[in-house]
């Protein structure tokens, strides 16, 4: 195997949804391969009946156990299963569900050998009855990988953007908010930053919780007494954190073009203006795990399914944002193992004179 490209594993997603089409136009594009050795987890009987469908001859498979045996220049196949399961195209079902789940745990029991994972979108609640208590990915990967302090962040061109809480109801809010998550998730969000995207002394902000972040109190006490405490034990260690911020003035200026993350409290006050900011190219990226994991930032897109009309540009962002991440990781540690070399190269990157 090339030791100089990327191991990417890629999970096939729900076999019913947008994911198994935009991967094989993705990896119809030879140019890929000249950064990674690609596999993917599925059903081979899924693949092809989608090929079929799609009227595509490429991309070909090349079947291995495992990714320990997987060649470059092909898009390696590793069988999750080989049931002959008629899910159809557009419309969830449990066997999609199940089938989604089989690849993802196929990966994961195959993660030794891989440097990143990008994921196809499923369906939760067609996993849900397989897998009690799937709330998603994320926490899924996490739970596996064993990595307790994690956080979803969703990255495009000049924006990131993390969660404190993920799929929450908005009514359990107050179960799951607390200043130590508060504090955990600004420290994955820190460590990301600097391990994942190279951003040495990182600038983040952290939104409110209630609306004008709290009013001085007026329209609620979260922002006085969880996440201004967590902001400050952050600036103690010299870490350059701000806010809490009023999520709705705070995209409406552009000041999130100021910092290098933004930390919502909840899903849909991050969510809201980043997919309405770059929908078509952003990338999810779980951030504190082991290995780079990265998805689109849609989901499985039903009523479009099989219709050659959805855009690949959030898939197509996810794999060669996982190389680049992949990347990034390797020279973080390139660079901190010898400190007086990173100086210099620092003195020369910045043309600072120390």
């Amino acid at each position: 195997m090339d030791s100089q490209k990327i191991v990417l594993g890629i999970t096939q997603g729900d076999p019913s949804g947008v994911g198994i089409e935009l991967l094989l136009q993705v990896f119809a594009d030879t140019n890929v391969y000249k950064y990674c050795i690609p596999v993917l987890y599925g059903n081979p009987n899924t693949l092809n009946a989608w090929k079929k469908h799609l009227e595509m001859q490429m991309p070909m498979f090349h079947r291995v156990e495992s990714a320990a045996q997987a060649i470059p220049g092909k898009l390696n196949l590793v069988v999750s299963d080989q049931d002959d399961i008629q899910c159809e195209i557009g419309k969830a079902s449990d066997q999609a569900g199940w089938q989604a789940l089989k690849a993802i745990d196929k990966a994961l029991a195959d993660i030794e050998h891989l440097s990143a994972l990008v994921t196809a979108p499923i369906d939760k609640s067609t996993i849900a009855p397989h897998a009690p208590n799937f709330t998603g990915h994320t926490a899924y990967l996490a739970n596996f990988l064993g990595a307790p302090s994690h956080a979803m962040m969703l990255v495009c061109e000049g924006l990131r953007v993390a969660l404190v809480t993920e799929h929450v109801p908005i009514t359990q809010l107050g179960k799951f908010l607390n200043q130590s998550k508060i504090e955990e998730k600004i420290d994955v969000v820190y460590n990301a930053l600097r391990n994942d995207f190279n951003v040495i002394k990182p600038r983040i902000a952290v939104l409110g919780l209630n609306p004008h972040a709290g009013d001085q109190g007026l329209l609620g006490q979260e922002e006085q007494t969880m996440i201004k405490p967590a902001i400050e034990t952050h600036v103690k260690k010299g870490r350059l954190v701000y806010g809490p911020y009023s999520a709705d003035g705070f995209f409406g200026s552009a000041n999130h073009k100021n910092f290098d993350a933004v930390i919502a409290m909840y899903h849909d006050q991050g969510l809201i203006p980043f997919k309405t900011m770059s929908f078509m190219d952003g990338v999810n990226v779980t951030a504190g795990l082991s290995v780079v994991r990265t998805s689109p930032d849609h989901g499985t897109a039903y009523d479009i399914a099989g219709k050659m009309i959805a855009d690949p540009s959030s898939m197509r962002a996810a794999v060669y944002d996982a190389i680049h991440l992949v990347r990034n990781r390797k020279q973080f540690v390139a660079d901190f193992e010898n400190p007086l070399a990173y100086s210099e190269l620092r003195r020369e990157r910045f043309r600072i004179d120390f």
